[in-house]
C-alpha cells in the first residue's frame, strides 16, 4: 500500500472513461440549516456540461441519456489530521466552477471480492456524494430517493455500477449514493474522543455523515430539480441498518419521508448499538494493539497502517454505539415507544441470505449431525426449535439450516424492524420475499468479468444477500459476471416499478402490477413474493421470528 490518498487505483476501463481526478472541500451542518435560503435557480440542467448552484458555489456535471450527472460532490470536509474521528465538519465554499465529472475516492477499506468500484482510489478524504437527475430545470420538483451502500460497514462505495442512479432517474426520481466513513475509521468509540466531544460520546462517525448528507439535501437538490420535501432513503445489507438507525436517531427529524429497507435491521443479533462504556473499551484494547498510548499517537498513526492493523482477526470489532448524540438510547426502545421517524417504510430479505454451513459449520448435513448443531445452539429448547425447522432428511437439513442461518444472520432483525414499525410507526408498512436466484454466470475470458467470490457456486438455490440490489435499482446491465436472462428483467421491470411507486407516493402500488398489500394492525397479512410469478403470499414464516423474539429482543433492549 502507498499512502492514505491514493491507495488502490482502479482502472480506467472500469471508470467508463471519467477522469481519474479528484476535489477536496465539504459543505453542511447545524447552523447553517436555520438560515433561509434563497432559492437556487441556476437552470441549466440540460446542457451538455449540466449545472447546479449549491449553497456552497456550482458543480458543474456531464449529460448521459438525457440524465444530468454530478459525481464526487463534497458535502463535508474531509475527515482527516484533527478530523479523523470528529462528526462531519461543514464544507468551505468555492469561487468559480468545481468540476464534477468524475467519483470522489472510497473509503479506506479492504474491499469484498463482488465489489467493483468507479472511484479513482482510497482515501480518508471519501465524505463525496453523486447525483443523476432528470430534471430539466431546478422548478421541477421531482422525488428524491438517497441510497447508502452496504458492506458490513467495513467496506463499500457509492461508485458501485450495482448503486448507479441512471435507471432510477429514468423513472424520474433524482438518485443520489452517498459514502460515509467504514471500519475503525467510522465507527471507534474511545474515552479521549468522548471527553473532547460537545456531546461526551464518541463512535457513530459513518451515521453522521450519512445525516449530514441529508441535511445537504433539504440545502441543495432544489438546483438539481428535487424536492426535500419528498425524500426517501433506501439501502442494503449495512445500508438497510442504517436506514434503520436514521429512523430512530432524534437527528433525522425532518430530513426524509419515506424509507426502504433491503436486509438489516438494527436490532439484535445483526447490528443492534451497543452501551458507550462496552464501545469505549473496544476501542482502548484496539488503541492497545496499535501501539497508540494517546489520541494524539492515534490520529498521527498513517492510514493505511491504521487500516492494516485494524483488519486483522484479533482486532475488537467495531460496533455502533449508544452515544448519547446519534443514538439516545437502543433503537427498540425507540421504536417501541414510537419516537420513530413516522414514515412509509418498504421492507424485506431474500430467500437465501445464508446457507446452512452457518449452523453445520464443516460438518455433513446429515439429521444426526444438525440435532447436534441445534442442541449445541439451544439446549434444553432444541425440541421447540427441531419443530420449526425441522431436519428429518438431509433435503429438510439443508433447507432448515439454511433457514435458520438466514434467520439468525439477517432476516430476523428485518422482520424485527417491520414488526415494531407496524405496531408503532402510524405508516402503513410494505413487506416483501425477494426469491429470485441468480442465474449461471457469463462465459468470459475477462478475468475483471468474474470476481472470486462470483465464482463460487452458491451452497443453496435461493436469491443470496445483495442479490437483490440490482433487479431493485434496475441495473442487471452493469453487472456482467452473470448470463442474465429475459426472465430476469422481467423481474427486475416489476420490483425497480414497485421501489420507483413507493419513492414517488409512499405506496408501491400502481398500473400492471399485482397489489401489495401493507402489513394489517396485527402484524399479520401478505408478503409480496418477488419472483418470475410476483404475488402476494399469506405469511407462513412469523411463528419462527416470535420464537427467536425471546433470545434476540432482550439483547437490543
Amino acid at each position: 500500500m502507498e499512502n492514505a490518498t491514493n491507495v488502490i487505483p482502479f482502472s480506467a476501463s472500469l471508470a467508463e472513461g471519467r477522469l481519474a481526478a479528484y476535489s477536496r472541500a465539504m459543505k453542511l451542518f447545524p447552523a447553517i440549516c436555520c438560515i433561509a435560503l434563497p432559492r437556487l435557480l441556476f437552470g441549466q440542467l440540460t446542457t451538455e456540461n449540466p449545472q447546479a448552484k449549491t449553497v456552497n458555489g456550482i458543480v458543474e456535471g456531464v449529460s448521459h441519456s438525457g440524465v444530468a450527472v454530478f459525481e464526487g460532490i463534497p458535502f463535508a470536509q474531509p475527515p482527516v489530521g484533527d478530523l479523523r474521528w470528529r462528526e462531519p465538519q461543514p464544507v468551505a465554499s468555492w469561487a468559480g466552477i468545481k468540476k464534477a465529472d468524475h467519483f470522489g475516492p472510497n473509503p479506506m477499506e479492504h474491499p469484498a471480492g463482488d465489489m467493483v468500484f468507479r472511484s479513482h482510489g482510497m482515501s480518508e478524504d471519501c465524505l463525496y456524494l453523486n447525483v443523476w437527475t432528470p430534471a430539466k430545470s431546478p422548478e421541477e420538483k421531482l422525488p428524491v430517493l438517497v441510497y447508502f451502500y452496504g458492506g458490513g460497514f467495513v467496506s463499500g462505495d457509492g461508485s458501485e455500477y450495482r448503486y448507479d442512479g441512471e435507471s432510477m432517474a429514468h423513472k424520474g426520481i433524482v438518485t443520489l449514493t452517498v459514502n460515509y466513513r467504514l471500519g475503525v475509521f467510522g465507527f471507534l468509540a474511545h474515552p479521549a474522543l468522548s471527553k473532547e466531544s460537545p456531546y461526551h460520546g464518541s463512535g457513530d462517525y459513518g451515521l453522521l455523515d450519512q445525516e449530514a448528507a441529508l441535511r445537504w439535501v433539504q440545502q441543495n437538490i432544489a438546483a438539481f430539480g428535487g424536492d426535500p420535501g419528498k425524500v426517501t432513503i433506501a439501502g442494503e445489507s449495512a445500508g438497510s441498518i442504517s436506514v434503520c438507525s436514521l429512523m430512530a436517531s432524534p437527528l433525522s427529524k425532518g430530513l426524509f419521508n419515506g424509507a426502504i429497507g433491503e436486509s438489516g435491521g438494527c436490532f439484535a443479533p445483526t447490528y443492534a448499538p451497543i452501551p458507550l462504556a462496552d464501545a469505549e473499551a473496544q476501542g482502548v484494547k484496539l488503541a492497545a494493539t496499535l501501539g497508540a498510548t494517546s489520541l494524539a499517537a492515534l490520529r498521527a498513526l498513517p492510514a493505511d497502517r491504521l487500516l492494516a492493523g485494524t483488519t486483522t482477526p484479533a482486532t475488537p470489532k467495531i460496533m455502533l454505539t449508544i452515544d448519547g448524540h446519534f443514538f439516545t438510547k437502543t433503537p427498540l426502545q425507540t421504536f417501541a415507544a414510537g419516537e420513530q421517524m413516522h414514515v412509509p417504510l418498504l421492507a424485506g430479505w431474500n430467500s437465501g441470505e445464508a446457507n446452512y454451513k452457518r449452523i453445520l459449520n464443516k460438518n455433513a448435513p446429515t439429521p444426526e449431525n444438525y440435532a447436534a448443531a441445534i442442541k449445541a445452539l439451544y439446549g434444553d429448547k432444541a425440541r421447540e426449535a427441531l419443530a420449526l425447522y425441522p431436519g428429518g432428511t438431509e433435503q429438510e437439513v439443508i433447507r432448515s439450516a439454511n433457514d435458520l442461518g438466514s434467520d439468525r444472520f439477517i432476516v430476523y432483525s428485518t422482520w424485527k424492524w417491520c414488526d415494531i414499525q407496524n405496531k408503532t410507526g402510524g405508516n402503513p408498512v410494505y413487506r416483501y420475499f425477494f426469491s429470485r436466484a441468480r442465474p449461471a454466470l457469463r462465459v468470459t475470458k475477462n478475468p475483471a468479468m468474474a470476481s472470486p467470490s462470483a465464482s463460487r457456486a452458491p451452497l443453496n438455490p435461493g436469491a443470496v444477500h445483495s442479490a437483490e440490489i440490482e433487479f431493485a435499482l434496475g441495473n442487471l446491465s452493469t453487472n456482467r459476471v452473470y448470463d442474465w436472462r429475459p426472465a430476469d428483467y422481467s423481474v427486475s421491470r416489476v420490483m425497480q416499478a414497485y421501489f420507483a411507486n413507493f419513492i414517488i407516493t409512499g405506496n408501491p402500488n400502481g398500473p400492471g402490477l399485482p397489489e401489495w398489500e401493507p402489513l394489517n394492525k396485527g402484524g399479520a397479512g401478505k408478503v409480496m413474493v418477488i419472483d418470475v410469478n410476483t404475488r402476494g403470499q399469506e405469511i407462513k414464516t412469523d411463528d419462527r421470528y416470535h420464537w427467536l423474539d425471546q433470545f434476540y429482543a432482550p439483547a437490543s433492549r
